[in-house]
Protein backbone atom coordinates (compact mmCIF):
# COMPACT_ATOMS: atom_id res chain seq x y z
CA UNK A 1 0.00 0.00 0.00
CA UNK A 2 1.34 3.42 -0.93
CA UNK A 3 0.90 6.33 1.44
CA UNK A 4 1.39 10.10 1.16
CA UNK A 5 2.14 12.06 4.33
CA UNK A 6 1.66 15.81 4.42
CA UNK A 7 3.53 17.69 7.12
CA UNK A 8 4.55 21.20 8.10
CA UNK A 9 7.98 22.39 9.17
CA UNK A 10 8.55 25.53 11.24
CA UNK A 11 10.53 27.07 14.08
CA UNK A 12 14.09 25.87 14.59
CA UNK A 13 13.43 22.80 12.44
CA UNK A 14 13.73 25.04 9.37
CA UNK A 15 17.49 24.81 9.83
CA UNK A 16 17.46 21.01 9.43
CA UNK A 17 18.56 19.97 5.93
CA UNK A 18 16.96 17.43 3.60
CA UNK A 19 19.14 14.41 4.42
CA UNK A 20 18.70 14.94 8.15
CA UNK A 21 14.92 15.20 7.64
CA UNK A 22 14.98 11.82 5.89
CA UNK A 23 16.80 10.26 8.83
CA UNK A 24 14.43 12.03 11.25
CA UNK A 25 11.34 10.54 9.58
CA UNK A 26 12.87 7.08 9.44
CA UNK A 27 13.26 7.15 13.22
CA UNK A 28 9.82 8.73 13.76
CA UNK A 29 8.09 6.08 11.64
CA UNK A 30 9.75 3.30 13.64
CA UNK A 31 8.84 4.92 16.96
CA UNK A 32 5.24 5.39 15.83
CA UNK A 33 5.00 1.71 14.91
CA UNK A 34 4.14 2.34 11.25
CA UNK A 35 4.97 -0.92 9.34
CA UNK A 36 7.00 0.62 6.50
CA UNK A 37 8.22 -1.64 3.67
CA UNK A 38 11.96 -2.06 3.10
CA UNK A 39 13.95 -2.61 -0.07
CA UNK A 40 15.76 -5.91 -0.62
CA UNK A 41 19.46 -6.58 -1.06
CA UNK A 42 22.42 -6.38 1.30
CA UNK A 43 21.55 -2.90 2.57
CA UNK A 44 17.75 -2.67 2.97
CA UNK A 45 16.25 0.78 3.51
CA UNK A 46 12.78 2.22 3.95
CA UNK A 47 10.93 2.73 0.67
CA UNK A 48 10.23 6.46 0.94
CA UNK A 49 10.80 9.69 -0.99
CA UNK A 50 10.11 13.40 -0.50
CA UNK A 51 8.17 15.39 -3.09
CA UNK A 52 10.65 18.26 -3.33
CA UNK A 53 13.45 19.03 -0.86
CA UNK A 54 12.94 22.24 1.09
CA UNK A 55 15.83 24.68 1.31
CA UNK A 56 17.47 25.28 4.67
CA UNK A 57 15.94 28.27 6.48
CA UNK A 58 12.53 27.98 4.78
CA UNK A 59 9.38 27.10 6.73
CA UNK A 60 6.47 25.25 5.18
CA UNK A 61 2.85 24.16 5.58
CA UNK A 62 2.94 21.85 2.56
CA UNK A 63 5.68 19.20 2.62
CA UNK A 64 5.07 15.68 1.33
CA UNK A 65 6.58 12.25 1.90
CA UNK A 66 5.59 9.10 -0.02
CA UNK A 67 6.21 5.65 1.43
CA UNK A 68 5.11 2.05 1.13
CA UNK A 69 3.58 0.24 4.09
CA UNK A 70 2.56 -3.36 4.76
CA UNK A 71 -0.70 -2.39 6.45
CA UNK A 72 -2.00 0.53 8.51
CA UNK A 73 -4.70 1.58 10.89
CA UNK A 74 -6.93 4.51 9.98
CA UNK A 75 -5.51 7.78 8.72
CA UNK A 76 -6.55 9.50 11.95
CA UNK A 77 -4.74 6.93 14.10
CA UNK A 78 -1.55 7.16 12.03
CA UNK A 79 -1.54 10.97 12.20
CA UNK A 80 -1.98 10.75 15.98
CA UNK A 81 0.78 8.17 16.40
CA UNK A 82 3.24 10.18 14.34
CA UNK A 83 2.53 13.48 16.05
CA UNK A 84 3.04 11.85 19.44
CA UNK A 85 6.69 11.19 18.50
CA UNK A 86 7.37 14.38 16.53
CA UNK A 87 9.76 17.04 17.79
CA UNK A 88 8.62 20.67 18.10
CA UNK A 89 8.66 22.20 14.64
CA UNK A 90 7.27 19.25 12.67
CA UNK A 91 3.59 18.34 12.54
CA UNK A 92 1.89 15.69 10.39
CA UNK A 93 -1.28 17.05 8.78
CA UNK A 94 -2.55 14.05 6.79
CA UNK A 95 -1.86 10.38 6.06
CA UNK A 96 -3.55 9.24 2.84
CA UNK A 97 -3.53 6.24 0.53
CA UNK A 98 -2.43 6.99 -3.04
CA UNK A 99 -2.40 5.15 -6.36
CA UNK A 100 -0.02 2.23 -6.80
CA UNK A 101 1.10 3.57 -10.20
CA UNK A 102 4.76 4.63 -10.36
CA UNK A 103 3.73 7.74 -12.31
CA UNK A 104 1.84 8.97 -9.22
CA UNK A 105 5.01 9.37 -7.15
CA UNK A 106 5.01 12.83 -5.55
CA UNK A 107 8.53 13.60 -6.71
CA UNK A 108 7.57 13.16 -10.36
CA UNK A 109 4.18 14.89 -10.02
CA UNK A 110 5.30 18.26 -8.61
CA UNK A 111 4.50 21.03 -11.10
CA UNK A 112 4.05 24.19 -8.99
CA UNK A 113 4.51 25.62 -5.52
CA UNK A 114 2.99 28.47 -3.51
CA UNK A 115 5.27 30.72 -1.48
CA UNK A 116 4.85 33.61 0.89
CA UNK A 117 7.76 36.05 0.77
CA UNK A 118 8.43 38.53 3.54
CA UNK A 119 11.32 40.79 4.50
CA UNK A 120 13.33 40.98 7.66
CA UNK A 121 12.58 44.17 9.65
CA UNK A 122 14.42 47.13 8.17
CA UNK A 123 15.27 45.26 4.95
CA UNK A 124 12.24 46.17 2.83
CA UNK A 125 12.85 47.64 -0.64
CA UNK A 126 12.63 51.38 -1.19
CA UNK A 127 9.31 53.19 -0.72
CA UNK A 128 6.82 52.51 -3.48
CA UNK A 129 8.08 48.98 -4.16
CA UNK A 130 4.53 47.62 -4.22
CA UNK A 131 3.69 49.56 -7.38
CA UNK A 132 7.11 48.74 -8.79
CA UNK A 133 6.34 45.04 -8.29
CA UNK A 134 3.23 45.39 -10.44
CA UNK A 135 5.36 47.08 -13.13
CA UNK A 136 7.92 44.28 -12.77
CA UNK A 137 5.25 41.65 -13.46
CA UNK A 138 3.84 43.64 -16.38
CA UNK A 139 7.03 43.10 -18.38
CA UNK A 140 6.59 40.81 -21.41
CA UNK A 141 9.69 38.90 -20.34
CA UNK A 142 11.92 38.71 -17.25
CA UNK A 143 15.37 37.50 -18.21
CA UNK A 144 17.66 36.08 -15.54
CA UNK A 145 20.94 34.22 -15.52
CA UNK A 146 20.20 30.81 -14.04
CA UNK A 147 23.27 29.04 -12.71
CA UNK A 148 23.57 25.27 -12.82
CA UNK A 149 26.26 23.01 -11.42
CA UNK A 150 28.32 23.17 -14.60
CA UNK A 151 26.91 26.02 -16.66
CA UNK A 152 24.89 29.22 -16.80
CA UNK A 153 22.04 30.06 -19.13
CA UNK A 154 19.70 32.97 -19.75
CA UNK A 155 16.11 32.15 -18.90
CA UNK A 156 12.84 34.01 -19.26
CA UNK A 157 11.07 33.32 -15.96
CA UNK A 158 7.93 35.36 -16.67
CA UNK A 159 5.95 32.35 -18.03
CA UNK A 160 7.02 30.37 -14.95
CA UNK A 161 5.47 32.87 -12.52
CA UNK A 162 1.91 31.55 -12.57
CA UNK A 163 0.49 33.99 -10.06
CA UNK A 164 1.90 36.83 -7.95
CA UNK A 165 0.41 39.63 -5.89
CA UNK A 166 1.09 41.86 -2.89
CA UNK A 167 -0.31 40.88 0.50
CA UNK A 168 -0.43 42.94 3.69
CA UNK A 169 2.60 41.14 5.08
CA UNK A 170 4.56 40.39 1.91
CA UNK A 171 4.29 38.81 -1.51
CA UNK A 172 2.41 35.72 -2.70
CA UNK A 173 4.05 33.70 -5.47
CA UNK A 174 2.84 30.63 -7.34
CA UNK A 175 5.85 29.34 -9.29
CA UNK A 176 6.68 26.51 -11.62
CA UNK A 177 8.36 23.68 -9.73
CA UNK A 178 9.54 20.13 -10.28
CA UNK A 179 12.00 18.43 -12.61
CA UNK A 180 10.88 20.10 -15.86
CA UNK A 181 11.00 23.80 -14.99
CA UNK A 182 11.84 24.75 -11.42
CA UNK A 183 12.38 28.30 -10.20
CA UNK A 184 12.91 29.40 -6.63
CA UNK A 185 11.40 32.49 -5.00
CA UNK A 186 14.93 33.79 -4.36
CA UNK A 187 15.48 33.95 -8.14
CA UNK A 188 12.29 35.96 -8.64
CA UNK A 189 13.20 38.38 -5.87
CA UNK A 190 16.73 38.78 -7.20
CA UNK A 191 15.24 39.75 -10.57
CA UNK A 192 12.87 42.19 -8.85
CA UNK A 193 15.69 43.90 -6.97
CA UNK A 194 17.63 44.17 -10.25
CA UNK A 195 14.52 45.82 -11.74
CA UNK A 196 14.66 48.30 -8.82
CA UNK A 197 18.42 48.79 -9.37
CA UNK A 198 18.99 47.81 -5.74
CA UNK A 199 21.58 45.37 -4.34
CA UNK A 200 20.11 42.01 -3.34
CA UNK A 201 20.97 39.74 -0.43
CA UNK A 202 18.85 36.57 -0.11
CA UNK A 203 19.32 36.66 3.66
CA UNK A 204 16.85 39.55 3.91
CA UNK A 205 14.01 37.26 2.78
CA UNK A 206 11.61 35.35 5.04
CA UNK A 207 10.37 32.43 2.92
CA UNK A 208 7.45 30.12 3.63
CA UNK A 209 6.27 27.37 1.27
CA UNK A 210 2.52 27.02 1.48
CA UNK A 211 1.66 24.15 -0.87
CA UNK A 212 2.92 21.83 -3.62
CA UNK A 213 0.81 21.01 -6.68
CA UNK A 214 0.49 18.54 -9.52
CA UNK A 215 -1.10 19.34 -12.87
CA UNK A 216 -4.83 18.75 -12.85
CA UNK A 217 -5.57 15.90 -15.25
CA UNK A 218 -9.06 17.25 -15.90
CA UNK A 219 -8.28 20.73 -17.23
CA UNK A 220 -11.98 21.51 -17.35
CA UNK A 221 -11.84 21.97 -13.58
CA UNK A 222 -9.29 24.44 -14.36
CA UNK A 223 -7.41 27.48 -14.09
CA UNK A 224 -7.73 31.01 -15.29
CA UNK A 225 -6.45 31.83 -18.75
CA UNK A 226 -2.67 31.67 -18.80
CA UNK A 227 -2.47 29.61 -15.60
CA UNK A 228 -2.09 25.83 -15.39
CA UNK A 229 -4.86 23.78 -13.78
CA UNK A 230 -3.40 22.59 -10.48
CA UNK A 231 -4.37 20.20 -7.70
CA UNK A 232 -2.56 19.83 -4.37
CA UNK A 233 -0.65 16.60 -3.81
CA UNK A 234 -2.82 15.98 -0.75
CA UNK A 235 -6.00 15.93 -2.83
CA UNK A 236 -4.64 13.03 -4.90
CA UNK A 237 -4.87 10.72 -1.89
CA UNK A 238 -7.79 9.23 0.05
CA UNK A 239 -8.38 9.01 3.78
CA UNK A 240 -8.16 5.52 5.26
CA UNK A 241 -11.17 4.82 7.47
Amino acid sequence: MKIRIKFCKYGEMKFIGHLDMMRYFQKALRRAGIPVCYSGGFSPHMIMSFAQPLGVGITSDGEYLDLEVESVLSSADCVRRLNEVMADGVEVRSFRQISEEKSQNAMSLVAAADYKVGFRPGSEPEEGWQQAFADFLAQPEILVLKKGKKSERELDIRPLIYKAFIQEDGIFLCLSAGSVANIKPELVMEAFFAFLSQPFDPLILLLHRMELYALQTNAAKGACQGEPALVSLEELGQEIE
